[in-house]
């Protein structure tokens, strides 16, 4: 059986060593861990982000986990890079290999992995974007179009509205405002949409990262510095 682990935020080479130092801390005392194996970065994880010694120092490391590594993209990663890399199937929805390890998983897609079905959806909002440079540091495509939404709501649709998890990077409308977070007016759209499919998707558990703190409100949950395994049963 796949064992499945998720990561909030790394931000590349800024905070990829929290990864890397969990696993190897696991490695201790748990021998059992391979390429069957999945870590999910819930987005921000700056995987392809300068194109140079940066991204290939987080990738390195990366490889080098015991697991594969999967991520959904957030606000702060470089698109233009990313729309570079070709299109492929795995378990059941689009993804984008950025080698055989590191494996980017599209907005709008349901994945079947270990048995169980998740539904990703990424994109968030930078909310210093007046401050940085776009096609530098910062991308329009970081919030999703028309065409990914409608692509969700079919996939979904197709599965009966009804899934294990649900991974995003921020959140439904309703969980930011009991959570207090200050919302920018810009990702209002992807959160409206979000709370949504709260409101019209059967599902277990909802996974999101983009707060930078670790909070869980029912089946909601928002992680950053704790990196947690799903207890998945079949």
């Amino acid at each position: 059986m796949n064992r499945i682990f998720l990561s909030g935020d790394i931000h590349g080479e800024l905070e990829y060593g929290r990864v890397v130092n969990y696993f190897e801390d696991l490695a201790l005392y748990d021998e059992d861990l391979s390429k069957d194996d999945y870590l999910i970065i819930l987005g921000d994880a700056g995987i392809v982000w300068d194109g140079g010694a940066a991204d290939r120092k987080v990738q390195q490391a990366l490889r080098d986990l015991p697991v594969t590594t999967l991520w959904l993209d957030g606000n702060h990663e470089n698109f233009d890079l990313l729309e570079e890399y070709p299109e492929d199937i795995w378990h059941g929805g689009r993804v984008q290999y950025i080698d055989d390890s590191i494996i980017h998983l599209m907005r709008g897609q349901i994945y079947e992995i270990g048995g169980k079905t998740f539904f990703v959806f990424g994109g968030g909002i930078t909310i210093d974007m007046n401050l940085r440079t776009e096609h530098i540091n910062w991308w329009a495509d970081e919030m999703p179009t028309d065409a990914e939404y409608e692509e969700g709501l079919r996939n979904l649709e197709k599965a009966g509205d009804k899934v294990d998890y649900i991974l995003t990077h921020t959140c439904p409308e309703s969980i930011a405002y009991e959570m207090e977070s200050d919302i920018h007016p810009g990702e209002t759209p992807l959160q409206k949409y979000l709370e949504m499919i709260s409101e019209s998707v059967e599902f277990e558990e909802w996974y999101f990262a983009h707060w930078h703190r670790d909070e869980h409100m029912g089946n909601f949950h928002c992680l950053y510095y704790e990196l947690i395994e799903l207890e998945v049963s079949v």
